[in-house]
C-alpha cells in the first residue's frame, strides 16, 4: 500500500496567489503552458490528481515570477512533457526522460523535486541553440565541457560563463564545486554528482531555493538536507555568483522573448 503522506502533505510557498483558491486541472495546465503532453498514472486517484494539479500550477508560476520568463519558455517552446505517477524510473522521485523530452515525478516522493527536473528538460533543450551540435541526447552543460563549438549570441555567452564559474576556478582548474561532487561521487563508488548535467541542475535548484519566492514543492534540500551535508550542492561565494549568473541569463531571456513578441 502506498503512502499518501507526501502528496498530501502541506508544502510551504508564499508566491503569488495564480489560482485564487480555485481548483485547476492538468488540462488548463497543459493549455496554458502549452505542454507536448501531461500523462497522469493510472494509480493516481482523482482527489490525489487535483492535489498535485494545484501544486504543479502554483509552481510552474512561481518559476516563471522566479525567472521572469513566460509560459513557452517553461514548455520548452512546446516541446517538454509531462507525467505525474507515470513514466519514472524504479527507485528515482523524479526524471527527466531525453529521449521523449518527459519530465515525471513519481506520486509520493516528487514533490521538491520539479525545478531540479525542469533544468534537466533545459539544459537538453537549449544545447542545439548554444551550440552546433544536434541537442537529442545532449546536454549544453556536458557540450560546453566537451568545447562543442558555441554558436555567437549574447545569450549564449551569459549561458557559457554560468557553466565557466561552474566548472572551472579563476585558474582554470576544476571548481571547488566539481572537487566535491567528484569526491562526493567516489565515496559512494558511483559516478552520478560529478555528471554535468546533474551539477547545473543542483546550481539551479540552489539558485531557485536561495530567491524570495519560496515553493517547497518546485524545491527544497538545497540547504539541509543530507545530499546538501555532503557538499554537492554550490555553497559561500560561488553559490552567490552562480545565483547572479543564472538570474541574469533568465532574466535577459525574459528580455529577448517579450521583444519577439507581437
Amino acid at each position: 500500500m502506498t503512502n499518501p503522506g507526501r502528496l498530501h502533505k502541506t508544502y510551504f510557498r508564499n508566491g503569488a496567489s495564480h489560482r485564487d483558491g480555485a481548483d485547476v486541472s492538468f488540462n488548463d495546465i497543459r493549455k496554458l503552458f502549452n505542454f507536448a503532453s501531461i500523462t497522469v498514472g493510472r494509480w493516481v486517484t482523482p482527489e490525489e490528481q487535483q492535489l498535485a494539479a494545484n501544486l504543479f500550477f502554483d509552481a510552474l508560476y512561481d518559476l516563471i515570477d522566479i525567472l521572469q520568463v513566460n509560459e513557452q519558455v517553461i514548455s520548452l517552446n512546446g516541446s517538454l512533457s509531462l507525467a505525474f505517477g507515470h513514466g519514472g524510473q524504479k527507485h528515482a522521485s523524479a526524471h527527466y526522460n531525453p529521449a521523449k523530452r518527459q519530465l515525471a515525478l513519481a506520486k509520493n516522493a516528487g514533490g521538491g523535486a520539479l525545478a531540479h527536473e525542469w533544468f534537466h528538460g533545459f539544459d537538453h533543450y537549449i544545447a542545439g541553440k548554444v551550440f552546433t551540435v544536434k541537442p537529442t541526447g545532449n546536454f549544453a552543460s556536458q557540450a560546453w565541457l566537451d568545447n562543442a563549438t558555441v554558436q555567437p549570441h549574447p545569450l549564449n555567452d551569459l549561458l557559457c560563463e554560468c557553466f565557466s564559474t561552474l566548472f572551472l576556478d579563476t585558474t582554470n582548474g576544476p571548481s571547488p564545486y566539481l572537487i566535491r561532487s567528484i569526491e562526493a561521487d567516489r565515496a559512494l563508488k558511483m559516478y552520478y554528482y560529478a555528471m554535468p548535467q546533474e551539477m547545473a541542475a543542483r546550481a539551479f535548484e540552489a539558485c531557485v531555493q536561495d530567491h524570495a519566492i519560496k515553493n517547497a514543492f518546485l524545491v527544497q534540500g538545497t540547504k539541509k538536507s543530507t545530499e546538501a551535508r555532503l557538499g554537492i550542492y554550490p555553497h559561500g561565494s560561488l553559490r552567490n555568483q552562480l545565483n547572479q549568473q543564472l538570474m541574469l541569463y533568465f532574466y535577459q531571456l525574459g528580455i529577448a522573448l517579450a521583444k519577439k513578441s507581437p
